[in-house]
């Protein structure tokens, strides 16, 4: 096996029709949306250079800074959540529930597997206020309160769509989290408990440790995948009331097929990909210092 692999021919044979896909699928397209970004028009009416005038529209306009807001307070939000939840979800499931954890994570992680429009579509009728009372108006009419429109006011969207992707997405981390959680030494924790700790110290000083890769991978996945929404505010709200809930995604879609404007949507999207490259290299940056500085 050694002798296979120390060939660079053979390497060169195994690893060439992936790495030629791959350079077909992903780098050419990002490649010819980089070129984009120094012309303005489409493929109909064809393209004029105006070399960085997309880039400096981008700062001026306020359409960009108003999805901008909404994709990270999006982000950051939904990501926190769902880490969070995940974590504790697998904290259970190691801890408490154990070997009896399976059928409960099958349940959890079922959402992950739904199409996103039929969960919107779920969610638009629980929380429906016309033309029939959905069943959470109904249980806020039980309780003496006025029913909400909840896809009429940007703040009640905002949280509806953080509730559905929130519930849509919890089971994933949670089983992602769960496979770093039970690689931890059952001898490490029982030690710890015989010199008195208690539970809170347990996950504190030795269960976060220990589990901080998976965790960090699960923040790159969380943060990145928030970042790029698009099809659960397109199946949702579409962007509505208005353009209240339009993320960065929906925002170059609609300018690049919607209006024809290819060169200014691939700015948007260059734009999106420095984002995300600027929050992981923060939450890589962030975990290598607290492990110096432990």
């Amino acid at each position: 096996m050694d002798r296979v692999l120390g060939d660079k021919k053979t390497i060169l044979m195994l690893l060439g029709p992936a790495l030629l896909v791959y350079t077909l699928v992903m780098l050419v397209p990002v490649l010819i949306s980089l070129g984009y970004t120094f012309f303005e028009g489409n493929a109909i009416t064809g393209f004029s250079f105006v070399g960085l005038d997309n880039i400096t529209r981008l700062f001026h306009d306020p359409d960009v800074r108003h999805a901008l807001w909404f994709t990270l307070k999006y982000a950051v939000i939904l990501t926190t959540l769902q880490v969070a939840l995940g974590y504790g979800m697998a904290i259970l499931y190691v801890f408490a529930l154990k070997r009896g954890s399976g059928v409960v994570r099958t349940l959890l992680f079922f959402p992950v597997v739904l199409p996103t429009v039929a969960v919107a579509l779920l969610f638009q009728k629980f929380f429906e206020i016309a033309p029939q009372t959905g069943p959470v108006n109904a249980i806020l009419n039980s309780l003496g309160f006025a029913s909400v429109d909840w896809f009429g006011d940007a703040g009640h969207a905002f949280v509806v769509l953080i509730l559905m992707d929130l519930w849509r997405s919890a089971g994933f981390y949670a089983v992602l989290l769960y496979a770093g959680l039970v690689d931890i030494p059952e001898e490490m924790l029982e030690a710890a408990r015989l010199e008195g700790a208690g539970t809170l110290q347990l996950i504190r000083h030795i269960v976060v440790p220990l589990s901080m890769p998976v965790l960090l991978s699960s923040l790159v996945f969380s943060i990145n995948g928030t970042l790029k929404v698009f099809d659960s505010v397109v199946a949702l709200t579409n962007g509505g009331p208005g353009s209240e809930t339009t993320p960065l995604t929906l925002y170059m879609f609609q300018t690049s097929f919607s209006y024809g404007e290819y060169g200014y949507g691939a700015s948007i999207a260059l734009m999106l990909t420095v984002l995300c490259l600027l929050f992981t290299i923060f939450v890589f940056r962030s975990s290598r210092r607290d492990v110096t500085e432990s």
